[in-house]
């Protein structure tokens, strides 16, 4: 049973994710949004880079990093 608890704290840690801020792969610029509103329903979504013109699947995900008391 202690590899489904692994997997457990996995999806427990996913579910309960706040939103992050995206940033593009080549240019690390936070103008960046999806290519299109299909991109979602039978596709993976797909970015469009304002600032450099990325067109794909990959982004950049920042997340604060938890503080210790």
């Amino acid at each position: 049973m202690k590899k489904t608890d692994g997997i457990r704290d996995v999806f427990k840690n996913v579910k309960h994710r706040k939103p992050t801020q995206i940033y593009c792969p080549r240019c690390a610029s936070p103008k960046i949004q999806l290519s299109s509103s299909l991109a979602v329903w039978l596709t993976p979504k797909q970015y469009y880079c304002e600032n450099c013109g990325y067109l794909g699947i990959i982004v950049l995900e920042l997340e604060k990093e938890k503080e210790e008391t």
